[in-house]
């Protein structure tokens, strides 16, 4: 293999899930063979069972972040040894990429409860990847293809949501989710953004919000020279007569965005974060602890997480 292949850093996620298998059929899929030097961040002894499972014991660098050995695994089960494992796993890649040991991190599946079980407040891989990069202007994408989508609220409860959809808010990620398209060759980016209320609020009859808050913002990003229309009532905005208009959508919350799209995209849709001074990116799923280390975990979207994080180093 070339010694200036570049490196990518890859997490294994949550023990317990599918993310060990999903790292280790990678490292070892032809497909990357001379494009991609892997370097594994896990547990060593789960990792070795994975590879004599599933890749004909061919395993890559490994990062070891703890100790877990695969006997005293309880897979497809919430714990907190797992969990403290994932989120050391992905604490030592990301410090490793912003160190330039690597030029770009993809990250398995973590599962937030069994995180939480070890104490340690955790909300999500974006949250605390942007953490460690000291970023705060950063947003998370889903993407497939032409479809991309960026979320102004993510992890946080429905009730909170309209606090947080601020003017300023939407301005920064819409500014970034245009320089995204840009960067991946769309000169002239068509956006549009989801409103926050049903009905995008019948003109503040239904939630002042979007007459208060979206339209203005909305109105600010096209006075600078950003193509967006909207807001658009959400249940009419993903129908594919009008998204296919859209080289980008803005969503306005977590569930908002997330449930149209893995119903679109869902094998091959990948998750990204925008603003951060490294390449992250990850298979838009969870831990499917129901299917954990039966070796039929899809490799769909996974993979596409890698492709992608090639396409923005190379």
């Amino acid at each position: 293999m070339k010694s200036d292949l570049p490196v990518i850093a890859v997490t294994a996620g949550d023990p317990a899930g599918i993310g060990p298998e999903l790292a280790v059929r990678a490292a070892a899929d032809p497909r990357f063979a001379g494009r991609v030097k892997f370097r594994l961040y896990g547990e060593p002894s789960i990792l070795a069972e994975a590879a004599k499972r599933w890749s004909g014991g061919l395993l890559p660098e490994v990062c070891a972040a703890g100790t877990l050995p695969f006997a005293e695994l309880t897979i497809g089960e919430a714990s907190a040894r797992c969990g403290r494992l994932a989120y050391d796993a992905l604490t030592m890649a990301t410090l490793d990429v912003l160190a330039g040991k690597a030029g770009a991190l993809v990250t398995a599946p973590m599962n937030k409860y069994s995180v939480n079980l070890a104490g340690i407040p955790f909300t999500g891989h974006t949250e605390r990847i942007a953490e460690l990069c000291g970023t705060r202007n950063f947003v998370m994408m889903q993407s497939a293809g032409d479809l991309r989508m960026v979320f102004v609220t993510t992890h946080i409860p429905l009730a909170e949501v309209p606090r947080q959809v601020t003017f300023e808010r939407i301005v920064d990620v819409t500014r970034l989710l245009d320089q995204v398209v840009r960067r991946e060759g769309v000169a002239h980016p068509r956006l549009a953004a989801a409103a926050l209320n049903p009905h995008a609020g019948e003109n503040g009859c239904m939630g002042k919000e979007d007459e208060e808050t979206v339209k203005p913002a909305l109105a600010a990003l096209r006075a600078e020279g950003i193509d967006i229309d909207g807001p658009f009532p959400p249940d009419t905005l993903f129908i594919e007569e009008t998204r296919r208009r859209y080289d980008g959508i803005v969503s306005m919350y977590h569930d908002q965005g997330h449930i149209p799209f893995k119903m679109l995209a869902f094998d091959r849709g990948v998750n990204s974060t925008l603003g951060l001074p490294v390449v992250r990116t990850s298979p838009d799923h969870g831990t499917a602890f129901d299917i954990a280390w039966k070796g039929v975990a899809d490799t769909g979207s996974f993979y596409a997480a890698i492709e992608l994080a090639l396409r923005r180093i190379s």
